[in-house]
């Protein structure tokens, strides 16, 4: 384990045991000067998340563009201070903490018994999301993560989650697609977060009027299963509560191959998640590349060189 990964493994563990005894409103004013010092700082992430944004607001200028990436960063530790906090809250709290609309779709498609899977964009706090579907409305569910270095920040992440009562699979090892398909046919909720691709096997779709990349899973599951695939979006608001919207289901295409069928339902997937992060851009946690062209090596180095990041 290298220096790097012992300090981030420490600091995500002093998070986990310590920022969940802080008072909450002393938590809120660490995690905004937390955020503010890293916006202020004009780190990579904080460039790309501006970069980012400017594909969501094409027509905001620098000034429009600097305070976007302050929220958004001032949103993003807002997640990290939640997520840091949620073992200790309380199932009320937890309801407290969330306002979905739109439930009729989840329960629906839960009563139809053939499996269902949501499917989210990183916006605001999913993790909350789930920790107010399995105190709420009792159902557990299954989810993917991403492997981490070390090795040990990966399985307090998974410990996290399982904590808040959900199945967690690591992304890669390759029998994740194979027990969330069991799942989803045992009438099974699963849980994904799919508006970034982590393999080379993602969909082309077009995002905000470019090309990016997003993951085929969950149209190949709900072809493969017959799940219900249901699009959701979640976003922040001038209150303690996070709200969130169930959107209808995307439906498997009558015609077509699989990989043509895949690419409608992940464009669907990629219009549902664009409407939740052009109302709500500051509550969109996008600190990487997505789209196809800054991915390209040559590209991204000549916007690099021109301090676009």
């Amino acid at each position: 384990m290298s220096a790097q990964e012992r300090l981030a493994d420490a600091l995500y563990g002093a998070g986990w045991g310590t920022v969940k005894k802080l008072p909450e409103p002393v938590a809120v004013r660490l995690g905004r000067t937390i955020a503010d010092v890293a916006w202020k700082q004009r780190g990579k992430g904080v460039l790309r998340l501006e970069s980012n944004y400017a594909r969501v607001v094409p027509d905001a200028g620098p000034q429009r563009l600097a305070e976007l990436s302050r929220a958004g960063m001032r949103s993003y530790l807002r997640y990290w201070m939640e997520s840091f906090r949620l073992p200790a809250w309380s199932p009320a709290h937890i309801a407290d903490s969330f306002h979905p609309t739109d439930l009729h779709h989840l329960s629906d498609a839960m009563e139809a018994g053939k499996g269902v899977i949501l499917a989210l964009p990183h916006l605001a706090n999913w993790d909350l999301a789930g920790a107010w579907v399995t105190t709420q409305l009792g159902i557990p569910f299954t989810t993917v993560a991403e492997r981490l270095k070390p090795e040990t920040l990966y399985d307090r992440f998974v410990a996290y989650r399982e904590g808040l009562g959900m199945e967690v699979l690591p992304h890669s090892g390759g029998s994740a697609f194979g027990t969330l398909a069991r799942r989803l046919r045992d009438g099974g909720l699963v849980c994904l977060v799919a508006d970034r691709d982590l393999s080379s096997s993602g969909v082309e779709v077009d995002f905000f009027g470019s090309p990016a990349r997003m993951p085929a899973g969950p149209a190949l599951l709900a072809q493969q299963t017959g799940a219900r695939l249901l699009p959701v979006t979640l976003w922040y608001e001038n209150s303690p509560a996070m709200r969130g919207r169930v959107h209808a289901p995307v439906e498997v295409p009558a015609s077509g191959t699989r990989a043509e069928k895949t690419s409608v339902m992940t464009q669907a997937l990629a219009d549902a998640f664009a409407t939740g992060i052009a109302d709500h851009p500051e509550d969109w946690h996008m600190l990487q590349r997505l789209w196809t062209e800054d991915l390209d090596p040559a590209t991204a180095r000549e916007k690099d060189q021109k301090g676009t990041a």
